[in-house]
Formats: structure tokens, C-alpha cells, sequence
């Protein structure tokens, strides 16, 4: 995830300039820190549902922005946000409701989460078939310009697309090298 400020505009290849260069020429966002551009525009979005911006939700709001990928409910408890679950997920329910996070989905029974896209810049997912981790992933121009292609051909039998996401389900490194090694791969 990245800190660049919400932009209507399609991604073009200027956008990628923050992204971390992986293996094979991947790229994935590196960790964001939520600044206050960010806080002032989720403080926006919970006022505008009749909500306040307290201190747990900014501080969960920190939290998805420092992770730099979509996290599960014992991630975000794990990760010091210092309140029970009954309340992490109330007050993760009341970010989604406002539109400032996002549930994404996996591949086992948890939920993810993470900061709304127009918050966090334009991402797909990497996700772990094996132990189930969702990583963050900068799509290249190429794969965007062939996206809006199958956007325009969507609209051509008359279908309005709201948004697009795009996931790709494999095995990651961990959970590779455990299976070269014989090992147990770590819970995602």
C-alpha cells in the first residue's frame, strides 16, 4: 500500500514509481504510513455516516497502512491494536460502512482487511493457496491497458462495471520453500 492521495484517474506507468521491484520483475507497494491526508479524508467518511474518528479506529486505520498487505482479524489484534475482538470488528464494521476499509477475500474461512482502495492506491492480490496470505501487488501498465479492454468489451453487452479486481492464486515463497525443505509453511 502506498500514501498517494486518492486520484480518479486510471493508473498509468508514472504511478508506479514507489513500488518494490520483486523477483521476476513483480512489483508490490511498499508498507504505507497513513498520513493526514488520509486521516482527515477517513475522519470525512465517518462523519459523513453520522460515526466519530476515535482513537482505535485511527489506530486501526495506522495499522492497515503500515501493514502493506491485507490482514485477518487475529493479524490486526496481534499486531498491539490493544482492544478486544468483539470491538475490532465493530469498529472495523463501522470503516467498512463508511467506505474507508475494505474486506477482501482468500482462500479459507478469514477475512481480510485493509484500507479502501482510492486511500491505499490501485493494488491486486497475491494469494496463498497453501497458507492463505494475501500480499499486495502494483499491476503494470500492460495489465491495466488489457483490463480497460476487457472493460470496454463488458460495456459492449451493456454492462456497467463499477470496479475491477484481479487476484492471482499460487503458492508463495514460504510456503515453497517448506514444501523443497519438507517443512510446515507458517499460517498466513
Amino acid at each position: 500500500m502506498s500514501s498517494r492521495a486518492p486520484s480518479p484517474a486510471p493508473p498509468d506507468a508514472n504511478e508506479y514509481a514507489g513500488a518494490v521491484t520483486l523477483k521476476r520483475g513483480r512489483t508490490t507497494s511498499p508498507p504505507a504510513r497513513a498520513d493526514g491526508t488520509i486521516h482527515r479524508e477517513v475522519a470525512l467518511r465517518l462523519a459523513r455516516a453520522d460515526q466519530r474518528y476515535t482513537t482505535l479506529r485511527r489506530r486501526l486505520v495506522d495499522l492497515l497502512a503500515a501493514a502493506g498487505r491485507p490482514l485477518t482479524m487475529p493479524e490486526i489484534l496481534g499486531r498491539g491494536a490493544e482492544l478486544s475482538q468483539s470491538t475490532a470488528y465493530r469498529n472495523v464494521s463501522t470503516l467498512i460502512d463508511a467506505g474507508a476499509i475494505r474486506r477482501v477475500s482468500g482462500t479459507g474461512d478469514r477475512a481480510r482487511f485493509e484500507l479502501a482502495e482510492d486511500l491505499c492506491g490501485h493494488h491486486h492480490h497475491l494469494i496463498c493457496a497453501v497458507c492463505g496470505r494475501v500480499s499486495d501487488i502494483v499491476p503494470t501498465p500492460r495489465l491495466e491497458r488489457a483490463l480497460r479492454d476487457a472493460v470496454e468489451a463488458a460495456a459492449g453487452d451493456r454492462f456497467q462495471v463499477a470496479e475491477h479486481r484481479f487476484e492471482l492464486i499460487g503458492t508463495c515463497g514460504d510456503c515453497a520453500a517448506a514444501a523443497r525443505g519438507g517443512g510446515v509453511p507458517a499460517a498466513g
